[in-house]
């Protein structure tokens, strides 16, 4: 009889070893190596039966119209691609206390209205579920909950009962009692998800599923497990605050790039459906190193601030700091601005602030963050009407960018009476648009500093 024997299995890219190792001799990730027993499998030959899966030719396939459920929350059928999709897989992840089970019990607050829901959860009691679905304000006959592990009962019972939407809460909860290995590691959360994967497309029954986050910010377990399922989506922002985004990493049925804003109030998450404005709120008034900058997120123009400081060093080697906003990119933008504009920051600390909690990564931010690092070196205030957007080459031009019209519309909806864009994206506006409000097109880093009105 074949004994059981222990594995080391990499939790980036599922590598096995009978040995540990600091670093994935597959991917090259360090202490990512999980210890993990394998259970030797009975392998016997079999013939192709006739209940087993067949090939078939694309063009014999019928053709079925994409079935989607209203969540009854519209930020969150904007990230799911226009609602939850009948059979599908869905991950949520984020950071302790962020709010996934909360979006999750407003979601099934509406769903249960016309649906049977099942809430199984492996982290609380049936108690302390109740408390907060009573603080959330969720009261419905067809809201089942189940405390349990067992992801082989829970399947057979989903099997048996039916439900028209499932909620896993959480993965990393949930084990195989024939695998022996603990709870939440690599092979468990492997399996498990893979067993509600198939629960999902054999009944045609949506289920979320709740994952946990390491320190990195990435989902426990293996990467693998965004693999399997058909949509992964993320809650970021700072916990601490009240201002949450939800923001689509991987989506089969929809769009990756669109996000969903709310608020973190007493009653649950409430939705956010003009995010510029919530974004500019408390602008400083007469204050240099802040201006406005324009991102596209998916098919939404969004307006936020952002925000510089540059005060002289007092160390050898000056300091460089940004929130919200890429490292990297701010070093490059600061080495264009002392070859190309001459101003200087060799001897200068600069941190650089995204308010709000926005994580922006467009191109088309390079020219507002230019404008503020400049306002702040030489304590300029630019007007509070003024919004910059465009892409800032090595050479120092101002390259074209995406959407201008939709950015330049949601900038004079909010008020904005200059606006500074790359001269490629003016010659394409239409002479209704310019009426509304001062554009001005630029070439160039020093174009654009000369339109600065103090």
């Amino acid at each position: 009889m074949a004994k059981n024997k222990t594995l080391y299995v990499c939790n980036q890219c599922s590598y096995e070893s009978a040995k540990w190792y600091g670093q994935c001799p597959s991917c090259g990730e360090w202490n990512t190596m999980e210890e993990t027993v394998s259970v030797p499998v009975s392998t016997k030959s079999r013939s192709v039966s006739q209940s087993m899966s067949r090939a078939v030719i694309i063009d014999e396939i019928s053709e079925i119209s994409e079935i989607r459920y209203d969540t009854g929350i519209s930020e969150f059928n904007r990230v799911l691609g226009g609602g939850l999709v009948k059979g599908s897989l869905v991950l949520i992840g984020g950071d302790p206390g962020i709010g996934k089970s909360t979006i999750l019990f407003q979601t099934c607050k509406y769903l249960s209205e016309n649906m049977k829901v099942l809430y199984v959860s492996g982290e609380e009691s049936a108690s302390q579920i109740k408390l907060r679905a009573s603080r959330l304000g969720v009261i419905s006959k067809n809201l089942y909950v189940l405390c349990e592990n067992d992801a082989e009962y829970i399947t057979e019972l989903i099997r048996t009962d039916k439900p028209d939407i499932v909620i896993i809460d959480s993965i990393q909860t949930m084990n195989i009692p024939d695998i022996q290995s603990s709870t939440g590691s690599v092979t468990q959360v492997r399996e498990c998800t893979s067993l509600f994967m198939r629960a999902a497309k054999a009944l045609s029954i949506p289920i979320f599923v709740v994952g946990h986050v390491n320190k990195d910010g990435n989902i426990a377990g293996p990467k693998v497990l965004e693999h399997i399922v058909d949509t992964v989506l993320y809650f970021e922002g700072d916990k601490n605050m009240s201002y949450r985004i939800l923001r689509a990493v991987k989506n089969r049925f929809g769009s990756t790039n669109e996000i969903g804003v709310f608020t973190m109030t007493d009653s649950g998450l409430d939705e956010v459906p003009n995010p510029s404005k919530m974004l500019l709120e408390g602008r400083p008034k007469n204050t240099s190193g802040t201006c406005v900058m324009c991102v596209m997120e998916g098919s939404r123009p969004i307006l936020a601030e952002v925000q510089a400081l540059v005060t002289p060093t007092g160390f050898g080697t000056p300091r460089r700091m940004t929130n919200g906003y890429d490292f990297n990119r701010m070093a490059m933008l600061i080495a264009v601005l002392e070859k190309r504009a001459g101003y200087y920051f060799a001897n200068t600390d600069c941190y650089l602030n995204i308010v709000g909690g926005l994580r922006i990564d467009e191109p088309a931010s390079d020219l507002s963050v230019v404008l503020a690092l400049v306002s702040s070196l030489k304590d300029m205030i630019l007007k509070d009407d003024v919004i910059a957007f465009g892409e800032i080459g090595l050479a120092g031009e101002i390259r074209g960018v995406s959407n201008a019209e939709q950015r330049v519309n949601e900038a004079v909806r909010m008020g904005f009476g200059k606006i500074i864009i790359p001269y490629h994206n003016y010659k394409s506006l239409s002479s209704e648009i310019k009426k509304h409000a001062r554009i001005v097109g630029v070439r160039s880093v020093r174009e654009a500093f000369t339109e600065i009105v103090l």
